[in-house]
C-alpha cells in the first residue's frame, strides 16, 4: 500500500484509539493526533465526534478544539456552524495563540482574506506589547498576517516589519507571499522554475524543522509539594535542587539563555513522582540518578505534555503563582 493512503490515517487513527483507552492519563494528545488522522483520511464526521468527546471532557479548556472542530466542519459542508464557531472564539479573545491561528488560517483558506486579516490582527493586540519580547508561539501570527496582507495588496506596517525579524527562512517574507510566485510555476523559461524550486525548497525546510520536533528542548518543572517529596524520598537529588525557588529560577534562566542562542520551540513538562518512578523503572535504574532528569522531560514531551514557553506577557506564569508571567518570572 503505498504510504499516506487514506485506509493508512484510518489504520492509525485507530490504533491511536486504542491507546487512548489504554492510557486514558494521556487521552488529549492522542485524541487530537487521531482527529487530524480521520481529516487526512476523509472521515470528517468522525473526527467531529472525537472533538466532541474532548470539549465534553475539558470544557474550560477548550478554545485549541473548538478551533480545529470548526476548520474541520468547515470542510465538509457545515460552514454555518463553523462560522459560529469561530466567531464565538473571536468574542472569547482567548489569549493561547494556538486558537487565533487556525481560526484565521480556516478564514484565509476559504478565501475570507479581510476577516482573516482582522483575526491576526486581533490576536497580535491581545498578545503581543509593541517594544517587547517576541513569543515564539506568536511568530505564525505575524508571518500569516504578512502573508494575507500580501494577497490583500496592503502596505508594510509596524507588525509586518516585525514578522519580517522573527522569518527563520533564507527567503524574504516578500518573496514567499508575493502572489505572483504562482504565474512563475507555469513559466518555460528554466531559470525562473528553478528560482522557484529553490524558494520552495526554502520555505519547505523551514516548515520541516518547525513541525519535525514540535519541543526540540523541553525543561522540567517540579511543583513545590511534589518537589519537596521528590527530595525526601531521594535525597541525591538535592545537588540537582537546592530549593524549590531556586529550582524554578534555574529553569526560567536556562530557557532564556537557550532563547538567547536561537533554540526555537521551548517547552516546560511537569513531573510527577508516579510517572518519574515508572519512567525510572522502564530504564532499569533508579530514580535518584540525575542524569534521568533530562531523559525523563524528553519523554514527556514527546507524549504531547509540553506546554510552550514563553507564555503570553498577560498569561498565568508557567510557575502555578497564579501571577501573570510578564509580572512573575518574566520580569525583565
Amino acid at each position: 500500500m503505498r504510504p499516506d493512503m487514506p485506509a493508512d490515517h484510518t489504520t492509525e487513527a485507530e490504533r491511536l484509539l486504542r491507546t487512548a483507552a489504554t492510557y486514558p492519563e494521556d487521552q488529549e494528545p492522542l485524541l487530537l493526533q487521531a482527529a487530524a488522522h480521520l481529516e487526512l483520511a476523509g472521515a470528517r464526521d468522525r473526527a467531529t465526534v472525537l472533538y466532541d468527546t474532548l470539549l465534553a471532557a475539558s470544557p474550560d479548556q477548550s478554545q485549541t478544539v473548538k478551533a480545529l472542530k470548526a476548520a474541520n466542519l468547515w470542510e465538509y459542508g457545515h460552514e454555518a456552524e463553523a462560522r459560529a464557531i469561530i466567531d464565538g472564539l473571536r468574542a472569547a479573545a482567548p489569549l493561547d495563540p494556538a486558537p487565533w491561528e487556525i481560526v484565521a488560517e480556516t478564514l484565509e483558506a476559504h478565501d475570507e482574506l479581510t476577516p482573516a486579516h482582522d483575526a491576526f490582527t486581533e490576536a497580535l493586540n491581545l498578545l503581543l506589547t509593541p517594544g517587547e519580547e517576541v513569543p515564539y508561539p506568536t511568530h505564525a501570527l505575524l508571518i500569516g498576517r504578512h502573508r494575507v496582507r500580501r494577497m490583500l495588496g496592503l502596505d508594510h506596517d509596524d507588525w509586518d516589519g516585525l514578522a519580517d525579524r522573527v522569518n527563520p527562512a533564507p527567503v524574504t517574507l516578500d518573496e514567499l507571499h508575493d502572489p505572483k510566485r504562482l504565474w512563475a510555476l507555469g513559466s518555460d523559461n528554466p531559470a525562473e522554475l528553478q528560482a522557484e524550486i529553490d524558494r520552495l525548497r526554502a520555505e519547505l525546510g523551514s516548515f520541516r524543522t518547525a513541525l519535525s520536533r514540535p519541543f526540540p528542548v523541553a525543561v522540567l518543572h517540579w511543583r513545590e509539594q511534589e518537589l519537596t517529596e521528590l527530595l525526601a524520598a531521594y535525597p541525591a537529588l538535592s545537588t540537582e535542587y537546592p530549593s524549590h525557588e531556586a529550582h524554578l529560577a534555574q529553569l526560567e534562566t536556562s530557557l532564556r539563555e537557550l532563547a538567547a542562542t536561537g533554540t526555537p520551540n521551548l517547552g516546560i513538562v511537569t513531573g510527577t513522582i508516579p510517572s518519574y518512578e515508572a519512567f525510572a523503572a522502564s530504564e532499569a535504574t533508579t530514580p535518584e540518578d540525575p542524569s534521568l532528569l533530562p531523559l525523563y522531560a524528553t519523554t514527556l514531551a514527546a507524549r504531547g505534555r509540553a506546554t510552550p514557553w514563553p507564555p503570553p506577557r498577560t498569561s498565568p506564569c508557567w510557575c502555578d503563582s497564579g501571577v501573570q508571567y510578564g509580572t512573575c518570572h518574566g520580569r525583565g
